[in-house]
């Protein structure tokens, strides 16, 4: 099999969109690595990008360390699976899988070894030979993965394979492809805008938003190092609750951060971790405070008042938004019997908050012992600050004069 590398990879359409912008990454051989981010963020651009179905505007793309850039797609040795399946309406299940092997006039021995092999592992026997029309959506997405199987290519590409399929059809899919890659030892890159699938099955993450990376890394240090806010933010269900233009304070009791009547003390863990606290203790140089919700909770003596809006179960966990005095709206873990209108009071964990500078957002944690380092330069990456990155967007906007005179 075969790692992948990017380099310096950009895409920008003649509209002057900018869908990729100097995309910097390398998988090692065998390794599942997911790219997610929102609508729009340049995920599936990315994977068609790798396939050659697109041409990058500028950069190179390796496989098993031989540039592909200008290489057809059908000779990158490549297999992608699309969102949705593209299978043959009028040919049966064996010859859907068989196809690529047979348009590479692969010895029918081998044609049937390798579709029989690939039918057993994704349970796919007893419907060998009925036409896509008898399949279900999750069989049909399981024909489409085989056809990619059976060829052994070097590089598997994914993209939001599952999307469209209910809840439990997700999970066993998603089981599917996890048993898959662990047969298959393939290289996989694999898109989605679902974080559940995310941190279920990657050994790294690549976070991208409008077409840039945010941050790559192990779910676990995504979660726990954010490199910025939107990591933060994207990387979390429910989602980290964010204080911004706060300040601060340092006095003889120690270090806080405050917004108003909101007032969190900064532990000892917290002040070693903070670069350059003394640019912004007393200064007025604001931050940008996180708390996840799984870090605060409803609890009798707890020091902050606040007023419950809502109540939500997922049956396993019970969250609460709440009101809290000084106008800090929060989500937080909560009992099944809180009622909405009921005073609550409100425990934080301030050894697990997080820091981001309000201008940046970047990050003023450094990394401590807890954080696992792996064997990749891109650990190390720094995204662009928010000033950065939306002169990188405004630069690249489509014109709207240019739309004009297009038009014309």
């Amino acid at each position: 099999m075969a790692g992948l590398k990017l380099n310096g990879v950009n895409k920008i359409y003649p509209s002057g969109e900018n869908a990729l912008f100097n995309i910097n990454f390398e998988t090692k051989d065998k390794e599942f690595i997911v790219v997610v981010g929102g609508e729009a963020s340049g995920k599936s651009t990315l994977l068609r990008v790798v396939a050659g179905l697109e041409e990058p505007s500028s950069g190179e793309i390796y496989i098993d360390d031989k540039e592909v850039t200008d290489v057809e797609p059908k000779d990158r040795d490549i297999a992608m699976v699309f969102r949705s399946s593209t299978l043959y309406p009028a040919l049966n299940v064996f010859d859907n899988m068989a196809f690529g092997l047979r348009l590479r006039k692969a010895p029918q021995a081998l044609i049937e070894q390798r579709v029989k092999a690939a039918a057993a592992i994704l349970g796919l026997n007893d419907v060998l030979y009925r036409k896509p029309k008898a399949l279900t959506a999750a069989a049909k997405q399981r024909v489409a993965i085989g056809r990619a199987i059976v060829r052994e290519p070097k590089l598997y590409l994914f993209d939001e394979p599952l999307s469209g399929l209910d809840d439990n059809l997700r999970a066993d899919m998603l089981n599917v492809i996890i048993n898959l890659q662990a047969r298959m030892e393939g290289t996989f890159v694999y898109a989605t805008k679902n974080l559940a699938e995310a941190m279920a099955i990657g050994t790294r993450i690549v976070v991208l938003k409008n077409g840039l990376i945010q941050q790559i890394d192990t779910p676990e240090n995504l979660y726990d190092y954010p490199a910025n806010a939107y990591v933060a933010f994207y990387i979390g269900a429910p989602t980290i609750n964010f204080v911004k233009d706060a300040q601060i304070t340092k006095s003889d009791a120690g270090y806080a951060a405050v917004n108003g009547d909101f007032k969190v003390e900064l532990p000892e863990n917290i002040v070693k971790r903070f670069t350059d606290i003394g640019k912004y203790a007393n200064t007025g140089k604001k931050v940008i405070l996180g708390i996840r919700p799984e870090d605060a909770e409803v609890k009798k003596g707890g020091a902050y008042k606040s007023t419950v809006v809502k109540v939500e179960s997922d049956g396993d966990s019970t969250y609460a938004e709440c009101d809290l005095n000084g106008g800090i709206s929060m989500i937080v873990r909560g009992q099944a019997e809180l009622a909405k209108g009921e005073n609550a009071e409100i425990d934080i964990d301030n050894t697990h908050i997080y820091i981001f500078d309000n201008d940046t957002r970047l990050t003023l944690l450094s990394r401590d012992a807890g954080y696992k380092k792996t064997d990749f330069a891109e650990a190390d990456f720094v995204p662009l600050t928010y000033p950065e990155e939306q002169a990188v967007i405004e630069k690249l906007a489509p014109k709207k004069n240019d739309k004009k005179k297009k038009l014309r």
